[in-house]
């Protein structure tokens, strides 16, 4: 960008140039003083008329400008939500995923626990029955 606003700024300084060029020219050729002034008024909004040419170039360089920097705001923006999106997704199916193992370790200990009691209780009452047959001398 900096080497296109030196090119208007040179080109500028040319106008400007090329303006005080044919002042001095239109000043110093042998024409009448009427003559002279309406010359120097015909310069004069030639110069007026160019600069607000290149003003309204500028302006519409700026415009493009800026609307090329909220496109491109608003891709990053889009592209932001969707990442968010993904990652809150994401993030949820590991939290579900979670709540399962936990769910299916919860069972399987429960399972276990009630494995060991059974198998107590079992084991219990064999040994208890055999010493109620048995007499005690």
């Amino acid at each position: 960008m900096s080497d296109n606003e030196s090119s208007i700024g040179g080109f500028g300084w040319f106008l400007a140039g090329l303006g005080l060029g044919a002042l001095v020219g239109v000043l110093y050729a042998p024409k009448s003083g009427k003559e002279t002034r309406e010359d120097i008024v015909a310069g004069a909004l030639e110069a007026r008329d160019r600069a607000n040419q290149v003003y309204n170039q500028g302006v519409e360089q700026v415009n493009q400008f800026v609307q090329q920097g909220k496109q491109t705001a608003d891709e990053y923006v889009d592209k932001g939500k969707q990442y968010y999106d993904k990652g809150r997704t994401q993030w949820a199916e590991y939290v579900d995923k979670g709540k399962d193992l936990i769910q299916s370790q919860t069972d399987a200990a429960k399972a276990a626990v009630e494995a060991g009691k059974e198998a107590f209780v079992a084991k219990s009452s064999a040994t208890a029955k055999p010493s109620e047959t048995t007499p005690v001398a």
